[in-house]
C-alpha cells in the first residue's frame, strides 16, 4: 500500500483556482449562450430531449414534470425548477419572438403570473424547432458527447439554420458577467444575413437598414435609432423604449388615454408597479387630469385606460407618464456569448461572421454524410446491375457451393475450389468475377423478384439519380458560391414559412418634456399618531379641531407643504420624508403609515423624534442613548438629500432613547432603569460631529442602563410620575454631566 501524499500549497491559491474553474464553469457551462444556436445548455439540452422522446409537433402533448424528469435524469443535473422555467420561457410569445415550445396549459401571463406546476402542465415541440434547430441530427451533422455521467451522448450544439441567438435575444446573469441580447424580426435578420453572406465588406450601417433594430414580441416604440449604430458595432449600449399610447375620444367632448404596447422591460411584476406608479402621481397631486385606472388587458393584448377629466391635456399627461413611470424604460444591450469556446461580447457582424461559418461547417458535414451515402448507393447498384448480366452464372455458383463463405469469396476474387460447374467455360467466367464485398453482400441478399426486366429498368432509372445526387454533391462541397446558395434558399424557406411583421417601431422620437406645475407654498401641520400613521392639513382645519388634533397626535409639526419631516430612529438613523408625499385632505380623512412614504420599518426600529427640515437646520440636536452616551450636533450636518442617512453612531448594543431639538439655558434629566436620576445643564454636554459617538453623560452600574431623558427650559417647573411616585425633576439636586445621580427610593 503506497504511502499518503501530501500536497503543501498555498491557501490562496487553491482557492483561486477552485473558483476560476467554478466561474468558467457556471459562464460556459450554464448562463450563457452558444453565439452558434443561441441557446444556454438547459434549453438545448430540453429541446434534445424532447426530441428524443418524439414529443413533435404532429403528436400529441405531453406532460412537462415528464420531459423535465428526462431532462434532468439524462442530460441536465441540476434542479427540475431551472429546467422547468427554461421550458415554461420557451413557450411564450411575450418573451419569445419565436417560440421553440407549444405548451398546453397555465404557462404564466404578461403581468407576472407564474406558470402552473410541471404536473399540471404539457408541451410539445413547435414546429420551427424541429425545422430549424433539430433537422438533420442523424446526417452526422454536429458532434456528441458524453452526457454528465458517460452513460448518454448529447449534441454540443444544435445544427440551427437561422441566426436564433438575433431572433430570440438572451438574458443570463454568470460569474462576473452578464448578458442581455435583444430579440429581433426574423425575416430582417435572415435578409441581413443573406446580404451579408454575399457581401462580407457591409459595415453596421448598411445592415441596419435592412434589420433597423430590436422587434420585442410586446411592440413599443425605440427612440434613440441613432444611437443604434453604435450599440450594435460594440456589442454594448442601452436602447430607450416605450410604450404606445393612443388617444380616444368619448361622448361629451372627453379624452381617454389607452396604452396598447408596453416596453419590454416592463413584462411580469412591472406592470402592477407601473399601474401604482400612476396611482401615486394622482395621490400626490401630481395630476388631477386622471380619473379612473382600469387594466382591460387579455390574452388578445395589453389595453390599460386611464379614463381624464374633460380638457386635460393628453400630451402633457403623455409625456408625464413617460417621465415619471416605466412607460419609457431603457433596455441594457450586453452582446455577450460563448463563441469558440469563450465568452465574448459580440458586435452585429461578428454574430453574423460566427453564424455563417457555423452554417457552411453544418452544410459541409450533411453533404459529405448524403454523398457518403449516394457513394455506397452507387457501388451496390452497379454490382446488381452487374450482377443481372451474368445471373445464369451466379445461381449456378451458388448452386454448386457448399456454403454461403464459399460463394461470397468466388464473387469477390473469382476462388472456384470446392465448387461444381455444370461446364469448364463456366468456371472460367466465375474466376473472372471481381465483385466488392459490399456487391457481393447485395448479390447474396437480393430477392428473385429483382430480376423481372421493370425491377431492372427501376434499378437504372434508381443509378441515373443516385449519380446526378454524387454530381450536385460534389459540386455543393467543392464549390463555395454553390454552397451559399443552397444556405439561402434553406433561409428563404424558413422566412417564407416562419416570418411574422415587425411590431416595434424604430424612430428617433422627441424627448419627452414635461415641466411640472410649481407647487404652490402653503403652511400645513403634520399629524401623527402614536401607531406611526401620518396625514396632513391645513392651519384653519387644524385650527378648527386643535383640542381633538393635540389629543389624538402623538405629533403635531407645524411647516411648509415644501418641506421635509426628519424622522429619527433609537437605531440611530434619519428618515427624510417629503411632505407633499404625506396624504393632504380633510381632517377625519384617512391616515396612512409613515412606513409606506419612506424607508422607515416600525417593525425593525423605534421613532424618538420627528421634526420638520427647516426647524432641524436652523438648531442643535440633542442625543442621550441606553448606555449613558450624548452629544449635541449642528442641525445643518443633516441637510442631505437623500431619503436616509446616519443620525449618529452608535456603541455596538447601544439605541437612542432620546433625540431632541435644543435650545440656550436647559436642563436634561437622565433616568435609569435602577432609579438613578441626574440633572446638569446642557451646556456641559460638547457639540460633535454626527459620526461621532459623544461623551459619557452619567455613570452607570454594569447592570443599569438608561431608560429615560427629560429636557425642559431652566427656571420652568417639571414633574413626572415614577412607579406611582411624583417627582419634581425642577427640585432634583443640580450635579454635574458624568455623575452617578440621586436615587429615588419608592
Amino acid at each position: 500500500m503506497s504511502e499518503e501524499m501530501i500536497i503543501k500549497t498555498e491557501y490562496s491559491d487553491v482557492m483561486q483556482k477552485s473558483y476560476i474553474d467554478y466561474a468558467m464553469s457556471v459562464i460556459v457551462a450554464r448562463a450563457l449562450p452558444d453565439v452558434r444556436d443561441g441557446l444556454k445548455p438547459v434549453q438545448r439540452r430540453t429541446l434534445y430531449d424532447m426530441h428524443e422522446l418524439g414529443i413533435r409537433s404532429d403528436r400529441p402533448y405531453r406532460k412537462c414534470a415528464r420531459i423535465v424528469g428526462d431532462t434532468m435524469g439524462k442530460y441536465h443535473p441540476h434542479g427540475d425548477s431551472s429546467i422547468y422555467e427554461a421550458l415554461v420561457v420557451m413557450s411564450q410569445n411575450f418573451k419569445k419572438g419565436l417560440p421553440l415550445v407549444d405548451g398546453h396549459g397555465n404557462f404564466g401571463s404578461i403581468e407576472g403570473d407564474g406558470a402552473a406546476a410541471m404536473r399540471y402542465t404539457e408541451a410539445r415541440l413547435q414546429k420551427v424547432s424541429e425545422d430549424a434547430l433539430l433537422a438533420d441530427l442523424d446526417k452526422d451533422i454536429v458532434d456528441f458527447v458524453p452526457n454528465f455521467d458517460e452513460t448518454e451522448k448529447e449534441p454540443g450544439v444544435l445544427p440551427a439554420r437561422i441566426p436564433h441567438l438575433l431572433v430570440n435575444g438572451a438574458e443570463g446573469i454568470a460569474v462576473g458577467m452578464s448578458t442581455s441580447i435583444p430579440p429581433h424580426n426574423l425575416g430582417e435578420t435572415i435578409d441581413a444575413m443573406k446580404a451579408y453572406m454575399k457581401n462580407s465588406k457591409l459595415t453596421v450601417e448598411d445592415l441596419l437598414k435592412i434589420m433597423p433594430g430590436p422587434d420585442f414580441p410586446t411592440g413599443g416604440i425605440v427612440v434613440n435609432k441613432d444611437e443604434l449604430t453604435e450599440i450594435y458595432r460594440t456589442g454594448s449600449g442601452k436602447i430607450k423604449v416605450r410604450g404606445k399610447v393612443e388617444v380616444e375620444k368619448l361622448k361629451g367632448g372627453k379624452e381617454q388615454l389607452v396604452i396598447t404596447e408596453i416596453p419590454y422591460t416592463m413584462i411580469g411584476a412591472n406592470i402592477g408597479k407601473f399601474l401604482n406608479d400612476i396611482g401615486t402621481l394622482v395621490e400626490t397631486k401630481k395630476t388631477t387630469d386622471i380619473v379612473d385606472i382600469t387594466n382591460q388587458s387579455s390574452k388578445e393584448g395589453i389595453r390599460i385606460v386611464l379614463e381624464l377629466r374633460k380638457g386635460a391635456d393628453t400630451e402633457q399627461l403623455t409625456n408625464m407618464l413617460y417621465k415619471k413611470t416605466r412607460l419609457e424604460d431603457t433596455f441594457g444591450v450586453n452582446m455577450l456569448a460563448v463563441a469558440d469556446g469563450r465568452p465574448e461580447t459580440l458586435g452585429l457582424t461578428q454574430i453574423f461572421d460566427h453564424v455563417i461559418d457555423f452554417q457552411f461547417e453544418l452544410n459541409t458535414r450533411k453533404y459529405r454524410t448524403l454523398l457518403n451515402k449516394e457513394l455506397d448507393k452507387k457501388e451496390i447498384q452497379e454490382g446488381l446491375m452487374k450482377a443481372c448480366d451474368v445471373i445464369d452464372l451466379i445461381i449456378e455458383i451458388l448452386r454448386g457451393s457448399r456454403d454461403l463463405k464459399m460463394a461470397k469469396a468466388c464473387l469477390m476474387s473469382g476462388q472456384t475450389e470446392g465448387i461444381r460447374f455444370k461446364s469448364e467455360r463456366s468456371k472460367k467466367q466465375a474466376a473472372k468475377l471481381h465483385f466488392t464485398e459490399r456487391q457481393a453482400t447485395a448479390i447474396l441478399e437480393m430477392r428473385l423478384y429483382r430480376l423481372i426486366g421493370l425491377e431492372i429498368e427501376a434499378l437504372m432509372k434508381e443509378h441515373e439519380a443516385t449519380m446526378k445526387n454524387i454530381a450536385r454533391y460534389s459540386e455543393i462541397l467543392n464549390n463555395y458560391d454553390e454552397m451559399a446558395k443552397v444556405i439561402i434558399k434553406e433561409l428563404d424557406r424558413f422566412k417564407k414559412t416562419y416570418a411574422v411583421p415587425r411590431k416595434t417601431v424604430i424612430e428617433n422620437g422627441k424627448e419627452a418634456v414635461f415641466v411640472e406645475k410649481k407647487v404652490e407654498e402653503m403652511s400645513v401641520v403634520v399629524l401623527m399618531d402614536r401607531f406611526g400613521y401620518v396625514r396632513t392639513v391645513d392651519v384653519p382645519t387644524y385650527e378648527r379641531n386643535k383640542e381633538a388634533a393635540d389629543s389624538e397626535s402623538r405629533h403635531v409639526i407645524f411647516c411648509k407643504n415644501t418641506d421635509r419631516i426628519c424622522v429619527f430612529t433609537d437605531g440611530g438613523k434619519m428618515h427624510a420624508v417629503k411632505v407633499l408625499d404625506l396624504p393632504f385632505g380633510k381632517f377625519r380623512d384617512k391616515a396612512f403609515p409613515i412606513d409606506n412614504y419612506s424607508n422607515f420599518d416600525s417593525s425593525q426600529e423605534q421613532m424618538v423624534c420627528v421634526i420638520s427640515m427647516e426647524e432641524l437646520l436652523a438648531g442643535k440636536m440633542l442625543f442621550v442613548t441606553r448606555q449613558g452616551m450624548t452629544k449635541v450636533v449642528d442641525g445643518k450636518e443633516y441637510d442631505v438629500r437623500t431619503r436616509t442617512s446616519a443620525a449618529t453612531k452608535l456603541n455596538e448594543e447601544d439605541r437612542v432613547i432620546f433625540a431632541g431639538r435644543l435650545s440656550d439655558h436647559m436642563q436634561l434629566v437622565l433616568r435609569s432603569a435602577e432609579g438613578y436620576f441626574l440633572r446638569f445643564g446642557t451646556e456641559e454636554i460638547p457639540e460633535k460631529k454626527k459620526a461621532a459617538v459623544g461623551v459619557r453623560a452619567i455613570k452607570l452600574s454594569d447592570t443599569d442602563i438608561l431608560e429615560e431623558a427629560y429636557l425642559f427650559a431652566k427656571g420652568t417647573e417639571r414633574s413626572i410620575s415614577y412607579k406611582e411616585k411624583e417627582v419634581a425633576l425642577h427640585k432634583l439636586k443640580s450635579a454635574g454631566r458624568d455623575q452617578k445621580g440621586t436615587k429615588i427610593r419608592v
